[in-house]
């Protein structure tokens, strides 16, 4: 055990938990079919559910790829449009006065209230499921990013101007990563809720077969294995869509895991080469903001007014 890297014996710790949770789950599904006397009718078994989905395959691939496809252009639509928000109410205190109230009334609706109206304008192909997807979405991430922008080091951006640094430099080296976390805590909740709106949109406006409506079929017939085995799929999709932006949270947030940057190839280069890393941040800071500290701050000495006799 020695031998094996931290991080392996970290994720293999993390799988493990997750199994366990999971053996949980069937343990006590099973026992309160056992305790009750629920009938397979009534609740049937998750390995029943489990082997419906492995023999129904032909009937589910279409239907979950489908349910997919709205689940994740929906996300990429609601979170795309609520960075923007969060970022054009940051910027504004106009804009957020004026749109905040509204983006809160929005929620206050019944997303399935409003799915209805939508059939009617948009008809029933995909747009009117990938609008209802994308309300879900928008809110939780408008909300993380405009806290997070709300809280970005003053410090930071005042040492940013004195050096030089243009608004978008600006906003790129210091405020994009400090709202990072934030963000992803948005997308994780919005990656989760997603797929419900999938669902709700194959309900309630829906020419097209996916889980959701197959769920109604499957009900309307009493086919509980059907219905538990399609429920099993959504979760799946849930989940997977979830640990998706954890994923991707890992590797834009490196900071949060490592207290000590990567060595990439550049960083190897540099030692190779005997070169000293104080003379790289110089020059990337250089880069980025156009000038030193040390420069700016002889700079604003020289003009600075003769002390009072």
């Amino acid at each position: 055990m020695s031998g094996i890297p931290p991080f392996v014996r970290r994720a293999v710790g993390r799988v493990v938990l997750a199994l366990l949770a999971v053996g949980l789950i069937v343990g006590v599904w099973n026992l309160v079919i056992v305790a009750f006397g629920l009938k397979p009718y009534a609740l049937p078994t998750p390995q029943s559910a489990v082997s419906a989905i492995v023999h129904r395959w032909s009937t589910y691939q279409s239907l979950t790829l489908q349910t997919i496809e709205e689940t994740a252009y929906g996300f990429g639509i609601g979170a795309g449009i609520g960075f923007l928000l969060g970022v054009l109410m940051s910027a504004s205190k106009t804009v957020q006065r004026l749109v905040y109230p509204a983006l809160i009334t929005s929620q206050a609706v019944p997303i399935v209230a409003i799915a209805a109206p939508l059939a009617i304008l948009f008809g029933f192909g995909l747009l009117p499921k990938l609008v209802i997807v994308a309300w879900i979405v928008f809110f939780p991430v408008v909300v993380n990013v405009l806290d997070g922008l709300a809280h970005v080091d003053r410090d930071l951006v005042n040492l940013a101007r004195v050096m030089g640094a243009k608004r978008v430099r600006a906003f790129l080296a210091i405020h994009l990563p400090a709202t990072l976390s934030p963000l992803f805590s948005g997308l994780k909740i919005g990656a989760t809720y997603a797929v419900t709106g999938a669902v709700i949109g194959e309900w309630m406006a829906s020419a097209q077969q996916g889980l959701g409506t197959y769920l109604q079929t499957a009900n309307a017939s009493l086919d509980t294995e059907g219905v538990f085995g399609a429920t099993i799929l959504l979760t799946a999709i849930g989940v997977a869509s979830f640990l998706l932006m954890v994923a991707a949270e890992t590797v834009a947030t490196p900071w949060r895991t490592r207290s000590t940057a990567r060595r990439g190839p550049r960083s190897l280069l540099r030692a190779a080469l005997g070169s000293s890393p104080d003379i790289s941040r110089r020059k990337g800071a250089r880069r980025w903001f156009g000038s030193l500290p040390g420069a700016a701050l002889r700079g604003s000495r020289s003009q600075s007014p003769p002390p009072p006799r």
